[in-house]
């Protein structure tokens, strides 16, 4: 009796999808997906070599203490804790003193 249900059931429902065809839209799934890790790999690979840069710019920077003196005094002169002429009169002394 179970059999016969099942055997009928599945004559009448040929499929999951209507006639048995899948929809029109089932490729967008598998492209975003791979779009997605993608995006997630390119992100990582981007931090990563952000970090790295970061890395090699503050060793440069240790090793060169001018590079370090002229970095200190363009903070100061972004945060306004000096002012122009102040800026470029300790700016002429840092690159006469090279």
């Amino acid at each position: 009796m179970l059999t016969t249900l099942a055997t009928q059931a599945v004559a009448m429902h040929p499929g999951g999808w209507h006639d048995g065809d899948a929809p029109a839209f089932w490729p967008v799934f598998p492209i975003t997906f791979g779009l997605f890790w993608l995006a997630v790999l390119g992100t990582v690979f981007y931090l990563i070599r952000r970090r790295m840069n970061a890395g090699a710019t503050a060793a440069a920077a240790a090793a060169d203490p001018m590079a370090k003196a002229r970095a200190v005094l363009a903070e100061r002169f972004a945060r306004g804790e000096i002012d122009e002429d102040e800026y470029l009169m300790r700016m002429s002394t840092l690159r006469n003193g090279d």
